[in-house]
């Protein structure tokens, strides 16, 4: 059970940092909630699909998970940094909107690498489904703090919060492409 706790931890590292940066943001308590269970969702959920679409199909991915996961993530801070730096005083934040292809787009990239999770899971014969209890339970709770860590971050920020999330979530994408988150 340590050891479970400990993966569910470190995967869950990457969205909290996601989440601090969607916090300085700005976001409502029912935005809030809803990035917290799709992060928790797919983080769960990636490897459970790499245990069962197989070995063979997610092993090359393994290997360059990082990559696509880390590209993703910087496309989407770029992207926020343009729409912060288009936006006036009084707009809301990129994910204050609610943009759920955003949002899904986020925690793909930030869970992608969880393919090969499935795998190691597999071996340890750890039970599925208390895998996926727990590795979304701390993915949830992680998300939450970092929303709330980054709100009250952002509040002291002031305007500049949206272009500071955004450049934590290049960051994130940075430290994944070359390996060290």
């Amino acid at each position: 059970m340590l050891t479970l706790l400990l993966v569910a931890g470190s995967l869950g590292a990457d969205n909290f940092a996601a989440a601090v940066a969607i916090g300085l943001a700005g976001v409502d308590q029912r935005l809030r909630l809803r990035i917290a269970v799709v992060f928790g969702v797919f983080e769960a959920g990636m490897p459970v699909i790499g245990l069962v679409v197989g070995r063979d199909a997610t092993g090359s991915l393994g290997s360059s998970a990082h990559l696509v996961g880390g590209a993703l993530l910087l496309l989407v801070g770029l992207q926020m940094t343009a729409s912060a730096l288009r936006a006036s005083e009084g707009d809301r934040p990129a994910l204050a909107g609610g943009s759920v292809s955003r949002l899904v787009l986020l925690a793909a990239a930030l869970s992608i690498d969880n393919l090969v999770i499935g795998f190691a899971l597999g071996a340890r014969d750890t039970p599925l489904v208390l895998s996926v209890i727990v590795i979304g339970v701390v993915s949830v709770g992680l998300s939450l703090l970092g929303l709330e860590l980054g709100s009250r971050l952002g509040s002291h920020v002031g305007r500049r919060a949206q272009l500071l999330g955004a450049g934590l979530l290049v960051a994130v994408g940075a430290a994944m492409l070359v390996q060290l988150v």
